[in-house]
């Protein structure tokens, strides 16, 4: 097994190249330049000679091979750059604002699989009643209504109308106690959550029947084992170890693509500063974002490797 995680490790590499690489050439191929909202923030004249004076300014009138080569150097070196309107480092940045996107996922994730897991169980295990029925008219209604549409439903619902929770912004820790910066995430974590609740539910109901139409399956049950004992010891496991791909993915996917929950509640996150970077073309710390989300998925991935082992040990890596 230890042969087989430095192998995945080592093809880590060639992978990472090209995430880097069409990072890099889609920030450029990306229509505007900095440049000009520089310009504008400064209140000076958009013309072709200030453009020019701050382009070179910022090394964009450089070769793009040997833009290209800095900032693979930057990347291998740890120095990944400063922001073009901030000029703080990029990683600076990102750790100014990670806290909500991390609550927010971390909550969101837990919400899903609560909710999506325990019920595409019961509803493969009861297939063709009620409970099966109504469980998928939920999960279409989940995958249905847009993220954006249903966080503007709860907000008007829990946070103008009942005024359960808090709708506007983020209460950081630091400014006071966790319960109330968890009180301020909660609505845009059970937003995000329910939105990935049906798909994760479906997959987990067609997996769980894949493994009930298993031979082994139907042998426990011509041994006469307890039904409890098939679905829950046998059956269950052998679910987990497919579907904790699915939840890894939910994870990264949560975490990346959290810009349009975060607008939908004031929050300022990693989507929000995302979406700035993007439009103000500060190629650097967009870059930085991207490529963060890329490790994170490629290291959890190698993770989950480790974890089909411990959760199913028939397993056996090359």
């Amino acid at each position: 097994m230890a042969k087989y995680i430095l192998k995945r490790a080592i093809l880590l590499i060639p992978t990472l190249f090209v995430v880097i690489t069409l990072v890099f050439a889609l920030m450029r191929l990306t229509p505007g330049t900095p440049a000009t909202v520089i310009l504008a923030q400064r209140g000076e004249a958009i013309s072709e000679e200030n453009i020019e004076i701050i382009e070179e300014e910022l090394g964009l009138n450089d070769p793009i091979y040997v833009q290209y080569f800095d900032y693979v150097k930057g990347i291998v070196t740890g120095n990944w750059g400063n922001s073009y309107f901030t000029e703080k480092p990029v990683f600076q940045n990102i750790l100014d604002v990670w806290e909500p996107s991390i609550l927010i996922t971390l909550f969101s994730i837990t919400i899903t699989v609560l909710i999506a897991i325990p019920l595409g169980i019961l509803t493969a295990i009861h297939r063709n009643t009620a409970l099966d029925f109504i469980a998928s008219v939920m999960a279409m209604i989940s995958m249905s209504i847009p993220v954006f549409c249903f966080g503007l439903i709860m907000s008007y619902l829990f946070g103008f109308k009942i005024k359960i929770f808090p709708t506007n912004s983020y209460f950081w820790i630091k400014e006071g106690n966790v319960l109330n910066s968890i009180r301020h995430i909660l609505l845009p974590s059970i937003v995000l959550g329910l939105s990935h609740v049906g798909s994760m539910l479906r997959f987990t109901r067609s997996t769980m029947l894949d493994v009930l139409s298993q031979d082994y399956i139907r042998t426990a049950k011509a041994k006469g084992l307890p039904r409890r004992k098939i679905y829950y010891k046998h059956a269950l496991k052998n679910t987990m170890s497919t579907v904790a791909t699915l939840v890894v993915n939910s994870i990264v996917v949560m975490l990346g693509g959290s810009t349009i929950t975060e607008k939908v509640f004031n929050i300022n996150g990693m989507g929000t500063l995302a979406l700035k970077a993007l439009n103000d073309r500060d190629y650097q710390q967009e870059q930085a974002i991207v490529l963060l989300m890329a490790f994170i998925f490629l290291g959890v991935s190698l993770l989950m490797d480790v974890f089909y082992k411990l959760l199913d040990p028939r397993i056996e890596y090359e």
